[in-house]
């Protein structure tokens, strides 16, 4: 009985695997380039209305399976880089429908935005370490208008999406996460420059169903670099900018699959200037991108994928309103003139190769498994002035030292005009303050001469250098490992899941990079005492083990610390497909370690404070989401999506204090959140539009900031002075918002163009705030240690944004486009610390006895910059001359020169009710907010080539 029941069982199975194996295949074709008249692959072939589709092979050929319904349909036919088509088909059940030759034609318009992406968007790089860079490299691979609209027009404005920062989406290349693990952002300069490499692309919105990963709330950009998937040909092109870079120049040869089962992809491009929009920001940037793929039969493939990127950047800096009226908005203090070339004392250097190696591995036509290793090594390095040097004081013994110098900065506070207009000099310097405002106007910059004549002079009385470049070091080495499976479990629920594992061994450390024509840098933190004269005693010590260092060139000093973490994660998705609605669930399951291991004994914190392995930080989070969407019609949607997600802090929030001690932050939990959204779509060749509304509440949240105060209270100093790690703990924010996007095709010839949001992202809760610092011991608190941030708006680009345009597309290959975008309700950060209870108390603990409330309320009013319209303009032109394909395109952003401000933040370094209220009433503020601001009039034209 039992040998009947196996042989029924198994001659089921081979009757379901033939049944499979003879699958209707009532439709099939090729789909071909209808310039070069190459195959294109990876195109997408969907049955409209139905649940069959297909995708086109290495060659181009496709092959739908399955009981299509007889008679009229359509097939939607779908390409990044491709204008999408719509084409009727009769199904018989006799005769096979054959499509060969169907041709598609090449979009420009994501020629040139996949040509100018980099440059469109990398102003928003400035500044890496801001929460909302680049956002917009995101949505490059996006049709969707209004995200099309956010990727290019609304970048340069900081302008987040839904509120959301780079660190709540995903990036893959090649199905391995490419997001940092120190910051949770994606370090897009890592392969910057290699464009033509990036032009598979896909993008899941928000919250919807994503095949490699569970994702995260602004969704997953998946780039495809494998070498059989790039479209065959050779591409060369210059541009030329006054953005970032002033040139760049670009060589790609994609080979194709040949016959032997080979293809490969290599891009090349250099990019530099002496300076961009913004004064002494250097650009130097060279990239190489290989892919290299072996087809070894039908099912399986092999890919490797090499990218080296290293570019140095000169970096720029926030200036307040009294800066900018000196000197302009391209003014940026961070350089000056050293032997008649420009020198930027903050330059980022990144230098990170990745290496990966991919598997792909098609089981049948309904299983497939990809598997993927990555590696990563390399180094980041920012530079920056250390003024904290020693001179010999031969007053106080051979031993003694007086330390630190003044900031050499030129925008350094008591070199502005302010500083001596302020009150309570008696009397005002009114010839001083002028004197300064000339000097600053016809100068203004970084005095490199001084700080080398200052280094020379100690170093022929036998001192060490007062003044050195030091170089912050993050050397990442990492491994990552992943595996993802699809599997068509019937013909209407899709299965994917995957698990992946990454290990990071981050070295943290500062290093000399330049002494400045000195001989060497005593090893000591003279800003750890109350006086500048000081002993070397153990509480200046950097590293206790070896006292009273020299270091030199590319010696360690200061800090040097190691981060280990693991990663492993796992996520599980279905996707159902009916008649009317189709719907997902998804969930995830991550386990995520830290831990610390100090490689120098600080003075201040001596032992296993600082020195050797920190306790291990151990997070386990468990996410789900789902959504379905509704079929109103084969042209109206309502699309719906949910989420809970828990997610661990990254690296950066974790150690209140990683430089100098192994203290983590206290209290420190996963971050979890809640979001939904709510859309409507409409859809037909003539018109497109998408209208959604979300929320989103996020809750126990972290966040660390660093910087110098005077006004403490609760101090054993006299001062209140002291550098501190502000920790917030327990933060609650609330997005919710609307957006639109619109395009309505008016003639064969015109389109129209309309995108808008309408967001409020705001504090809900009032977070627990307290200070670290060497400057005294455990953690300092004030009142009931919260800060009050309720209602306040989070900081981040304009909360309105909204666009109307119109494009025109000739027949004989050229367009122009304009559109017309206009922002609001962007908000300054504010000081954390103000908000709090210091803000209220004087030094002995109690209120100020001169304490105002109306007076304090109009100071911790939140700062709300003005409204303004940019109008942009973008055109181009190609030429098919035989086989080769010649162009331009060219963009202007902000036609009009409007000045904006894109971002800006409150000092703390004024942070009670008197010194905020007496600095407020000078005649300009000493410690006013400074801001960051955009570009004015910029260009970009590309010239371009491709045979």
């Amino acid at each position: 009985m039992i040998h009947q029941k196996l042989n029924i069982l198994v001659l089921a199975v081979f009757m379901l695997a033939s049944g499979l194996g003879m699958a209707q295949e009532l439709l099939k074709g090729r789909v071909i380039d209808d310039t070069t008249e190459e195959p294109i692959p990876g195109v997408s072939i969907r049955v409209l209305g139905t649940k069959f589709k297909a995708i086109t092979d290495a060659n181009g050929y496709f092959i739908v399976t399955g009981a299509i319904p007889l008679g009229d349909q359509k097939i939607a036919v779908l390409k990044n880089g491709y204008y999408s088509k719509t084409i009727p088909v009769v199904i018989d059940s006799i005769n096979r429908v054959n499509i060969d030759p169907l041709y598609l034609q090449l979009d420009n318009s994501d020629i040139s935005q996949s040509q100018g992406i980099i440059s469109l968007t990398e102003n928003d790089l400035a500044d890496d370490e801001n929460a909302a860079n680049n956002f917009s490299g995101l949505l490059q691979a996006s049709k969707d208008q209004f995200l099309r609209a956010a990727a290019y027009d609304f970048s340069a404005t900081f302008f987040r999406p839904r509120g959301l920062n780079s660190e709540d989406g995903k990036v893959l290349i090649n199905g391995i996460e490419m997001n940092k693990q120190f910051s949770g952002r994606p370090q897009w300069s890592n392969w910057g420059g290699v464009n033509d490499l990036q032009r598979n692309q896909s993008f899941s919105m928000g919250l919807s169903a994503a095949d490699q990963s569970f994702g995260g709330f602004a969704g997953v950009q998946s780039i495809d670099m494998r070498a059989s998937q790039q479209r065959a040909g050779t591409q060369i092109s210059y541009a030329s900018s006054n953005r970032s870079y002033r040139g760049r120049f670009m060589l790609s040869h994609r080979s194709g699959l040949w016959n032997n089962g080979w293809s490969y992809a290599i891009n090349l491009s250099r990019r530099a200037s002496e300076e961009g929009f913004v004064e002494g920001t250097l650009y130097d940037a060279n990239s190489l991108g290989l892919s290299v793929e072996k087809k070894l039969n039908d099912a399986h493939s092999i890919n490797f994928t090499g990218l080296y990127t290293p570019n140095r950047r000169g970096r720029r800096t926030a200036m307040t309103q009294e800066v900018r009226d000196l000197k302009g908005i391209a003014y940026n203090p961070l350089w000056g003139e050293q032997n008649n070339v420009q020198r930027n004392s903050r330059v980022r250097e990144i230098e990170e190769p990745i290496f990966m190696l991919n598997h792909y591995w098609s089981v049948n036509d309904k299983l497939k498994l990809n598997t993927n290793l990555g590696y990563q090594f390399g180094k980041i390095g920012n530079t920056r002035i250390d003024n904290g040097g020693t001179r010999i004081d031969p007053t106080l013994g051979q031993n003694a030292y007086i330390g630190g110098a003044r900031n050499p900065l030129p925008d350094y506070y008591q070199n502005l005009p302010s500083y001596f207009l302020r009150n309570g000099q008696d009397p005002i310097d009114y010839q001083r303050a002028y004197q300064a405002q000339q000097e600053f106007l016809n100068d203004g910059q970084l005095d490199w001469n001084s700080l080398y004549e200052a280094n020379r002079s100690l170093r022929a009385a036998g001192g060490n250098s007062l003044y050195a470049i030091q170089e912050d070091r993050i050397d990442d080495t990492q491994l990552s490992v992943n595996t993802v499976i699809t599997a068509d479990l019937t013909e209407n629920i899709l299965f994917n899941a995957g698990m992946r594992y990454r290990n990071l061994i981050s070295e943290n450390y500062a290093m000399i990079n330049d002494l400045l024509g000195g001989t060497g840098f005593l090893d000591v933190d003279f800003f750890a005492e109350e006086t500048s004269e000081i002993n070397l005693d153990q509480a200046a010590q950097s590293n206790l083990r070896t006292p009273n260092r020299i270091a030199g060139i590319g010696d360690r000093y200061k800090y040097n610390y190691n981060i280990n973490a693991n990663v492993i994660a796992g996520f599980a998705q279905t996707q159902f497909k009916t008649k009317k609605v189709d719907f997902f669930v998804a969930a995830s399951l991550s386990r995520t370690v830290y831990q610390r291991d100090g490689k120098f004994e600080n003075g201040n914190f001596p032992g296993a404070a600082s020195f050797g392995k920190s306790k291990q930080l151990e997070f386990t989070d468990i996410s789900f989401k789902g959504g379905a969407t509704y079929k109103i019609s084969g042209q109206q949607f309502i699309d719906f999506n949910a989420a809970s997600i828990s997610q661990a802090p990254t690296i950066r929030n974790s150690f209140s204090n990683s430089r100098q001690n192994n203290e983590t932050v206290i209290g420190l939990e996963s971050q979890k959140s809640y979001s939904t959204d709510l859309s409507y779509i409409y859809s037909t060749p003539i018109i497109k539009a998408r209208f959604t509304a979300y929320y989103t509440q996020f809750t126990k949240g972290t966040d660390i900031g660093f910087y110098f105060t005077e006004d403490l209270t609760g101090l054993p100093l006299n001062d209140g002075s002291a550098f501190v790690q502000e920790v917030m703990t327990q933060i609650e924010r609330r997005n919710a918002g609307i957006e639109l996007g619109l395009e309505i095709q008016m003639t064969p010839t015109i389109k129209f163009k309309a995108a808008a949001a309408l967001g409020q992202n705001v504090y809900t809760n009032n977070p627990h705030l307290y200070l670290t610092s060497d400057d005294f011991r455990g953690p300092l608190s004030f009142g009931d240690g919260t800060t009050s941030l309720k209602d306040y708006h989070v900081a981040g680009g304009p909360e309105t944004a909204l666009q109307i345009g119109f494009e025109y597309r000739d027949p004989e290959y050229w367009n122009i486009g304009i559109t017309a975008n206009y922002f609001a309700n962007a908000y300054a950060d504010i000081s954390n610390l103000r908000r709090s209870a210091n803000f209220r108390l004087d030094y002995d603990g109690m209120e100020f006895n001169d304490f105002d409330s109306a007076v304090a309320n109009e100071l911790l009013k939140q700062e709300q910059f003005d409204n303004y319209l940019l109008w942009n303009v973008i055109g181009g032109k190609s030429w098919r001359i035989d086989d080769k394909y010649i162009g331009f395109f060219a963009t202007i952003n902000n036609v009009f020169g409007q000045e904006y401000k894109t971002g800006g933040f409150e000092q703390s370094r004024n942070s009670n009710f008197r010194s905020t209220r007496d600095d407020a009433n000078n005649p300009q503020e000493v410690f006013a907010p400074r801001y960051f601001f955009g570009n004015g009039t910029t260009y970009y034209l590309n010239l371009y080539l491709r045979f």
